[in-house]
């Protein structure tokens, strides 16, 4: 059965540029290593992979009449997912970002254009008639329609990414609508198996914690108290860890909604996360189910399921 999946949030053109190490020196002129150009934002990114993945993706967000927006529109036209849920304004959101040998990355998104813009909820509303899960980014634009899209019933799933504090503002409209709560453990001030259940005893609608890793892997958490721990895989080695922690969310979100298995979602998220870290632009590449199932097959990541609850 196809899944009706509704994601909102920011989508950019985004420049990608391979330099040597961090910090960069400082020259008048330097050649790249490579330089790739594609559509991503995290909306745009996570976009892209449930659609390749088999969902009905429904896409609301804002794109401008500007150059990057006629890019913009062009390659979602094509990924199928330039739908009623675009609103068009003046300028689009844009970025860049350093990728170095080692595939760490810094990135420079220009969100101003899109920070600001009033998305309309009665358009949400429209597009989420009949979904079966809400993406809601944690883009500022989005911040106001996650009250009004949490009393329509449909699940709420949020990566609220750089997170350290459970009880910061920005964040809390998100934590307090959200059935799944992914984001990074770089920021995180406890130990992961403290902070999913902090987070479960903070926000009683959180039923799934998720916490990409980085080079370690994934962890998962159930309400219930299971804990999944995956390790990493690279499959093409390391190039560009840009969008990872997107690719392992909205990866998991396929695979969880089709499967309601947690151990099998978090698995292949991270397979192809790590698959898709080995491309230049990671955003424009995406495998289809049954290539992600024989990746999965000859790359099975070590996998350890216990408690958090003990």
């Amino acid at each position: 059965m196809t899944r009706r999946i509704v994601v909102a949030g920011v989508v950019s053109l985004y420049m990608s540029v391979g330099v040597t190490e961090f910090p960069v020196r400082y020259a008048s002129t330097s050649s790249p290593r490579w330089i790739a150009t594609g559509v991503s934002g995290a909306a745009g990114h996570i976009a892209r992979i449930l659609k390749k993945l088999g969902d009905d993706v429904r896409l609301c967000t804002v794109v401008g009449r500007d150059l990057p927006g006629l890019g913009i529109a062009v390659e979602l036209g094509k990924e199928g997912l330039l739908g009623p849920g675009i609103v068009e304004e003046a300028e689009s959101s844009v970025g860049v970002t350093l990728v170095s040998s080692d595939g760490r990355r810094m990135g420079f998104p220009h969100l101003a254009p899109v920070n600001t813009v009033p998305y309309p909820v009665d358009l949400l509303e429209a597009n989420a008639h009949d979904a079966d899960l809400l993406v809601l980014t944690n883009a500022k634009f989005v911040r106001d329609l996650v009250e009004p899209a949490s009393r329509l019933g449909i699940p709420i799933a949020v990566d609220v990414h750089l997170i350290s504090d459970l009880d910061g503002e920005y964040n809390r409209p998100w934590l307090e609508a959200a059935t799944i709560v992914f984001c990074s453990d770089e920021r995180l001030p406890d130990p992961p198996e403290v902070w999913v259940r902090r987070l479960f005893d903070r926000y009683p609608r959180c039923r799934l914690a998720g916490v990409g890793l980085g080079s370690w892997g994934a962890l998962l958490a159930t309400r219930e108290g299971t804990l999944v721990r995956v390790e990493a895989v690279a499959p093409r080695g390391v190039v560009n860890t840009t969008g990872a922690g997107d690719a392992l969310f909205a990866t998991f979100l396929h695979f969880w909604s089709e499967t309601k298995d947690p151990i099998q979602s978090l698995r292949l998220a991270v397979v192809h996360a790590g698959w898709k870290i080995g491309d230049p632009a990671p955003a424009t590449a995406s495998l289809i189910p049954e290539e992600l199932s024989a990746l999965d097959a000859s790359h099975t990541p070590n996998t350890v399921v216990g408690r958090w609850d003990t």
